[in-house]
């Protein structure tokens, strides 16, 4: 079956109704963003900036 958008037709009192269908299927916030568990203190600010920037330098000194 070659590409194109996909249709779902549904019937109204006026006729027949065409409407692209989703690309994705539908999910919930929940199935889809998480948080990793985590014990121990919270991270401050600074040191969340901290590991950004050492995240971006170690990637920035692969390229």
């Amino acid at each position: 079956m070659g590409g194109g958008t996909r249709l779902l037709v549904e019937d109204t009192p006026e006729g027949v109704l065409l409407r692209s269908a989703p690309a994705l299927a539908a999910t919930r916030f929940e199935d889809v963003f998480a948080s990793l568990p985590h014990s121990g203190r919270p991270k401050t600010l600074e040191e969340m900036d901290a590991g950004v920037l050492a995240e971006a330098r170690r990637r920035h000194a692969r390229d």
